[in-house]
């Protein structure tokens, strides 16, 4: 397996450094919401991934919330690039865990104190079982630190825009845009 990831990633490299264009890509997300609950699907490249809240949130507790995917997609993308890099490097990874915390203040989502209504704060541990040495590890570590997606976009200000588009039920004119975002 380590050899495919191997070819892959030095071939998706030579494929950037040949035409860098290709280098721009989008990632897309869809969700849908169609009951007065909590329970959300969420469409990704023709998966089905579910999301809702805990009971103590009002949710049915049937699936993880979009905090919890959150930290969820930060441990996953750093497993990622950490078998991409251990890869190229030729460091051998016979297991990787990533445990993720996320700090909230739910006076925020709630409209009760005029505070955040994110997370405050991330953490996370890496466990990685190799019979690599320290040092060879230290140097993949700081390359996945500086490389990973999700952390760097969870580490630096991005823009991120929205605008809500009303719908009448049966009203084939189309949408009316009444709100636009912009972060």
């Amino acid at each position: 397996m380590t050899d495919t990831i191997k070819n892959s990633v030095e071939n998706l490299i030579a494929t950037v450094k040949k035409n860098p264009q290709l280098a721009n890509s989008v990632f897309r997300a869809s969700t849908y919401s169609e009951n007065p609950g909590f329970t959300v699907r969420s469409e990704v490249r023709g998966f089905t991934v579910p999301i809702d809240e805990p009971r103590e949130l009002g949710g049915n507790d049937t699936a993880p919330n979009p905090v919890e995917l959150l930290l969820a997609a930060l441990g996953g993308c750093q497993e990622i690039v950490y078998r991409a890099f251990a890869a190229v490097m030729g460091i051998e990874i016979d297991s990787i865990e990533v445990h993720a915390k996320g700090y909230i203040d739910l006076h925020g989502f709630l409209g009760l104190a005029d505070v955040p209504a994110g997370f405050t704060n991330i953490s996370f541990t890496t466990r990685i079982v190799s019979p690599a040495s320290p040092e060879s590890i230290s140097q993949l570590a700081a390359l996945v630190e500086k490389h990973c997606p999700v952390q760097d976009t969870l580490t630096r200000p991005i823009s991120v825009s929205g605008k809500v588009e009303l719908m009448q039920p049966g009203d084939p004119a189309g949408a009316v845009e009444i709100i636009t975002t912009a972060v």
